[in-house]
This record gives C-alpha cells, sequence and structure tokens, in this order.
C-alpha cells in the first residue's frame, strides 16, 4: 500500500477555543487513524515569534495547544507529533530555500501585501512594522513541509498561495540541485466547518468571542448561557439559519438529534431550553478529554515527554536528509568525492510550466514559470476555470496568441515578451514532438 504523508502546524498563540477543535483538531485526529496515512502535526512555535513577542504567552500557549491535541486523542504513536524549534534542520532548509527563492515571489505574499495595503491606508510607510519575519514567512512554511517531503498538506483556500510557493521553491531547488524533493499538493478543508462565537460572528480570538475548548463545567454553562440569541418568546417559532446556537449543537450531536433540534427550533422551543441542552450535549463529549487535559497541565513534563519522542522521530528524518542537502548545494567534507551533477544539456531542455488556481478572491487564474522558478506570465483573474484553462490552451499553441491576451496579463518587472515568446515556443516544439 502506498503511505501518502500529511503535515499540520499549529501556531501556539492562544487558547484552543471550541472553534479549533471541531474546524482542526477533532478532524485531523480522526485522519491521523486512517490507514495508508503517515502523519506530522507540529507546534510551529517559530512562527508564533512573528507576531508575538511575549515569552510566557509563547510558552504558555505551547502548552495549552500541545495538551489539548493529546488530550484529544491524538496518538503520538502513531504520529509524529512534534515542537517546530526542537528540529534545527528546519530553519537551516530555510536557509537553503531563501538563496533559490526570487524577492519578487516573497512581494507577492498575501500577508505581506495585506500588511502594506492596511499602511498605504494609514498612510504610513509601506513597510512600517513589516519584520523580516513576517516577510519570510512563506519560506519557513516551505521548509516546514519540504523537511518531510509532504504529500498533502491540508489548508483553507486562503492558504493555497503557500502551498504554490513552497512547490516554486522545490521546483527552484530540484532544479540547481538534482530532484530532492516532493511538490507538495494542498488538501483543500472545504468541508471543515467554520463555528460562530457568542457574538454570532466567527468564533475567534481576535473577536474575543470564543469559549475555551477546556473551560470548567461551570464557566461553560455561564458562557453558552450568554450566547446572543434574538428576542422571540417560547412558543415562537425560530429560525436556524444564523443561529450560532444551533450550529453549535449541530457540530456536537449526531445528524438524529440535530434533525430533532431543528424541529424544535420550528415548533418555538425557549432559548433556555435549547442553551441547557447545548450544554449538556458539548460537555458529555468534552468531560473525559478535560480530564485528561486538567492532567497534561498539572504535569507538563508528560508533554514534553511527548514532545521529545516526536523531536527524536522526526530528526531521525531529518539529519540524514539535510546531510544529502548539505552535499548537494557544496557545503560537504573537502576530502569527500562531488556528486554526480546533471548533464548541461539535460538542464538546459528543462520546460517551463503552466499553473492555473483559485485566489481568496474567488477568481481563477494561472500563471507561467520557468525551470528556475522565474515567474514568466501572471495572468489577471478569470470568473471560471475554462476561461482560464482556454487562455493557457491558446497560449500553448501559439505564442503569436501572447499579443491578443496583453489585457488579461500583469506587466512583470525584468521579463520581457521575448523570453515570454521563447518559452512558449520551446513548449509548442517539445508538444510537437
Amino acid at each position: 500500500m502506498t503511505t501518502t504523508r500529511f503535515l499540520t502546524g499549529i501556531t501556539p498563540s492562544g487558547t484552543p477555543h471550541l472553534g479549533n477543535f471541531v474546524g482542526s483538531i477533532r478532524p485531523a485526529v480522526a485522519a491521523s487513524r486512517s490507514a495508508g496515512v503517515e502523519s506530522f502535526y507540529f507546534l510551529a512555535d517559530y512562527h508564533a515569534l512573528i507576531k508575538c513577542q511575549e515569552p510566557e504567552r509563547v510558552h504558555r500557549s505551547t502548552l495549552e495547544i500541545a495538551a489539548s491535541w493529546l488530550a484529544a486523542g491524538l496518538d503520538p504513536q502513531q504520529v509524529t507529533f512534534y515542537r517546530q524549534s526542537d528540529v534545527p534542520e528546519i530553519p537551516e532548509l530555510h536557509w537553503l530555500l531563501t538563496c533559490v527563492t526570487g524577492k519578487g515571489l516573497l512581494n507577492r505574499a498575501h500577508a505581506y501585501k495585506a500588511a502594506q495595503d492596511k499602511n498605504t491606508e494609514s498612510g504610513h510607510d509601506l513597510d512600517d512594522g513589516v519584520t523580516a519575519g513576517l516577510f519570510m514567512y512563506p519560506v519557513l512554511m516551505a521548509a516546514d513541509i519540504l523537511m518531510f517531503n509532504a504529500h498533502k498538506v491540508p489548508v483553507g483556500r486562503d492558504q493555497i498561495q503557500h502551498i504554490e510557493m513552497a512547490r516554486d521553491m522545490a521546483a527552484s531547488f530540484n532544479h540547481l540541485y538534482g530532484e530532492h524533493f516532493t511538490l507538495p499538493e494542498a488538501a483543500i478543508e472545504d468541508n471543515v466547518a467554520t463555528l460562530l462565537g457568542l457574538d454570532g460572528r466567527k468564533m475567534s480570538k481576535s473577536y474575543d468571542n470564543t469559549i475555551p475548548l477546556f473551560a470548567t463545567r461551570e464557566q461553560l454553562k455561564k458562557l453558552i448561557g450568554g450566547i446572543l440569541t434574538d428576542s422571540r418568546a417560547p412558543g415562537e417559532p425560530k429560525e436556524v439559519e444564523g443561529s450560532a446556537l444551533f450550529q453549535l449543537y449541530q457540530a456536537f450531536a449526531t445528524p438524529e438529534d440535530a434533525a430533532a433540534m431543528r424541529r424544535a427550533y420550528a415548533e418555538g422551543i425557549a432559548w433556555s431550553e435549547a442553551k441547557q441542552m447545548l450544554f449538556e450535549r458539548i460537555d458529555r463529549e468534552i468531560t473525559p478529554m478535560r480530564a485528561r487535559y486538567d492532567d497534561l497541565m498539572a504535569h507538563p513534563e508528560k508533554v514534553e515527554a511527548q514532545l521529545q519522542i516526536g523531536a527524536e522521530r522526526a530528526r531521525a528524518l531529518a539529519q540524514p536528509f539535510m546531510q544529502r542537502l548539505r552535499a548537494a548545494v557544496g557545503l560537504r567534507s573537502l576530502s569527500a568525492a562531488a556528486p554526480a551533477q546533471a548533464s548541461p544539456k539535460a538542464a538546459k531542455t528543462a520546460l517551463p510550466t503552466f499553473k492555473q488556481y483559485r485566489e481568496t478572491d474567488g477568481k481563477f487564474y494561472f500563471k507561467l514559470v520557468a525551470a528556475d522558478g522565474r515567474l514568466l506570465l501572471q495572468s489577471t483573474g478569470f470568473d471560471a476555470p475554462r476561461d482560464a484553462g482556454q487562455a493557457i490552451a491558446l497560449l500553448q499553441k501559439d505564442a503569436g496568441a501572447l499579443q491578443a491576451l496583453q489585457a488579461q496579463l500583469v506587466p512583470l518587472e525584468g521579463v520581457d515578451t521575448e523570453q515570454v515568446t521563447a518559452a512558449l515556443q520551446a513548449l509548442a516544439a517539445a508538444a510537437s514532438t
């Protein structure tokens, strides 16, 4: 049976809440038990430093999140569960990737562009408050993924760009130094539930509207009692659409019980009764885990022991792989023989590739990437994937179509029409042979 490697990172930036459990922890733990899957779960504590300079908060959050995953049933014997900072090969790989990654690629990262847009709106310098860590964030994420040659990385649609960038970096490195990296793919989590919080908005620490995953029974009951509802009295039919209370209940109930609650809404159940039912439903699932969580929080050495086991397992893979990469780039003993290199002729025959993808604005885009990772073409957004695909097909067939499609292409710095035409002609020639 072929084994597929899945890799998931969790940034320790706060206390886990019910939204994290339903949207990430619970489905990931279930997936880790699937046959033919090799799972890697890591605490991305280096990433946390990009936006949090409070040492105690990072330390506390690392413990809380690790304890939450373990309490929820993650089995360190079945998966590789580790702390990012315990694997020094990751930041070393980060540097190797930095040396093959164009600044232009990083300029297009969503987080960096969002920071610049915010500065523009407020009248500040474009890079005001932008650290090198924020700018280089995509490279560190690529190092996390490529260190273990993960095949699949579960992400929401807003994270697809990071996987595309990791692929670009891997392709650039492979082109220069030989085939070392698997090109990862995004496993899109379209079905992951996004829970509403106490005020009806998305449950998020930034809105301060969360229900901590392992709140005490008393805290849980009080927080559920404070969920925002409308003014409809007992006996009046109530809507399930947009109801944070119903959505939470549905996330923890069986389909049959959720259907029963839906009928109760239509029949006018009192809000107080619905909240009591929700409290009992959530508490029933959380109570056994809460006991394990409280024990782990009281004995952090137990958590540390599990993370060290994971670190040893991760480093058993990372150390020999890093040695191979060092040798590939020339960082090896002077008495060692040079590894065989691909012939210059073979390197010259590497062809550019088209990549089609969807952005967070819902539109479809494509780009043409040279074999060395340089961006040659970037499209504007298309409303349908078919339209983007037709444009690609036209360009692959006839380089002369470049002029006709200028309105759908974004001008790129340092790339001229002759370069693009030559790349398209090479593609067409290869297709005809």
